[in-house]
Parts: C-alpha cells; structure tokens; sequence
C-alpha cells in the first residue's frame, strides 16, 4: 500500500516479468498479471505476496540474478556457441545481452543480506552450509484449474544464490504437488536445494567464505565445533580447552605432539579429537 500500484507494477515491468526473456528454447509464455488500469487495493495486495498472478521459472532466476548481481538485468541463454564439427571452429558465439538496471548496487546488497538472512535465520535454514555463504527464499504456489485454486495442491519451490556475498551461481528447483509430506517449503525443497548446492560448490571450485550471518541453531540441529590448536599443550589443559568436546588420548609423555582433525578445522559437536602424546 505504501509502493502504490504505479510503483509496484514499474519494479514488476523493470524486473521483466510479463514479457518473455527471449532465451533460446521454444514455448516460452508471457507469464500473466493484472492490466495496470484493473488493479484495485485487493489486487494490489495479492500480486505484493505473488497470488493471482502467473510468472515463469527463467523469469524469476532472471530477475533474482539482477537482484544479487548490483541490479542489472540480462538476457538469459542457453548455447554458448554453435561450432563446424570437423574443426571445432566457432560459427557463432553467444554471450550475455545487457537489458536495463533495475536497482542500485547499494539495494543489491542490501537483498543479498536478506536473502542470507533467511538461510541462516529464517525459512530456508534447512539450506544452510556451514562455511559457504548461501542465500535464498522459499515459495508456495497453489495451482489453479478451471478459474479455481485447488486444495492442498501447491508447486513448492526454492530460489537459492551462491555465494551470497558474491554470486556464481542461481538455482531454482520446484516440486508439483508434493505429497506425503508438510505443504511448506522448507521442508520439502529446501533440504534438496543443499544437495544440489553442495554439487556446485564442487562443480565451480567455490571457496569457503568468511562473514556470512551466523546460523541460528533450534533443539535438533547439530551443532559444529572449531578445532584449536592442542600442539604443546597437557592433556589437563586440552581437556578444558575443548569442552565440551571429549578428548581422545594416545601415547606416552607429557604433552601433546599430534591431533586430529587439524586445528582451525569444524566438526561435530559430538566427535572427538584425537591426541598423540610425547
């Protein structure tokens, strides 16, 4: 209500949303929203939390990219270049086409703290990892047949950026009409989200990062542990040092000589760290 419509609908229009991207795949849709001139303060207020409107998938990762990258908006495309098969010599190469801006770079990173933020804290926690600043948001979507929302039938999808802090990589993966299974998207894509991130963090050799927003912990979660450094130290003053982390004692002598996990490294609260004595 603060936006107004003309403002909301100019973001809307700015961000892409009711026009096709023009990726290079067939049968892509417009998507659908209101007419400007048919929006009163119900309409207004459904199309802010995304219901009574239609977009596409490449839509919002095209958009959410904009939102991460310092606000600039790209055509999206698949091939990279098309070669002469005898000679691998290029024909035709593509690359990205800049479109517009949408917002500032200080507005851009003022998202992708939220965005972390809700990783860490919020509703997309279960695709948290440790050490990697990821960020994201979860959706619901309730599926519509013949001009009527259905009942308990929802597309649950999941939009998550890393690194947050800088980001190489966008993915969005959605599931039609999950069953068996709380109809929140927390709990149903979230959690694959991790896997898939975890492939890309491999996949694009992302380093780990420092400063990302703390995880906030409940009852269940395990919880990790950084690793000191035990080297010189009496098993008395090491004990007291980890807890409450156990020690593992090996060898004969006074102090210790070797440890494992090495120091500076995470792990489980409820591991332990192994000591040689000499």
């Amino acid at each position: 209500m603060l936006l107004g419509k003309e403002r909301l609908f100019n973001y809307i229009d700015l961000f892409g949303f009711g026009e096709k991207t023009g990726i290079d795949l067939n049968g892509e849709s417009n998507g659908i929203l209101f007419s400007l001139d048919k929006v009163k303060d119900l309409e207004l207020a459904t199309t802010a939390f995304g219901q009574g409107v239609s977009v596409t998938p490449i839509q919002q990762v095209r958009a959410v990219s904009a939102v991460v990258n310092g606000g600039n908006l790209y055509k999206p495309y698949i091939v990279k270049s098309i070669q002469e098969p005898t000679t691998n010599s290029v024909i035709k190469e593509f690359d990205k086409t800049f479109i517009r801006k949408t917002i500032t770079k200080e507005t851009s990173d003022i998202m992708k703290y939220a965005l972390e933020s809700v990783v860490a804290l919020g509703g997309g926690r279960y695709a948290f990892i440790k050490d990697y600043r990821v960020g994201g948001k979860t959706g619901t979507a309730q599926k519509v047949e013949d001009g009527k929302y259905l009942v308990n039938n929802y597309i649950m999808s999941f939009m998550a950026v890393v690194p947050s802090n800088d980001p190489k990589a966008v993915l969005y993966l959605a599931i039609d009409n999950p069953k068996n299974t709380a109809l929140l998207s927390s709990y149903t894509t979230a959690p694959i989200a991790r896997r898939i991130l975890l492939d890309i963090i491999d996949a694009l050799s992302i380093p780990k990062q420092e400063g990302g927003i703390e995880e906030k912990y409940i009852w269940n979660d395990i919880k990790y542990y950084e690793v000191p450094n035990l080297i010189g130290l009496k098993v008395s003053e090491a004990t007291k040092l980890i807890y409450p982390v156990e020690l593992e004692v090996s060898g004969n002598g006074d102090y210790i000589i070797e440890q494992s996990p090495s120091p500076k490294e995470k792990i489980d609260i409820t591991s332990k760290i192994r000591v040689l004595l000499g």
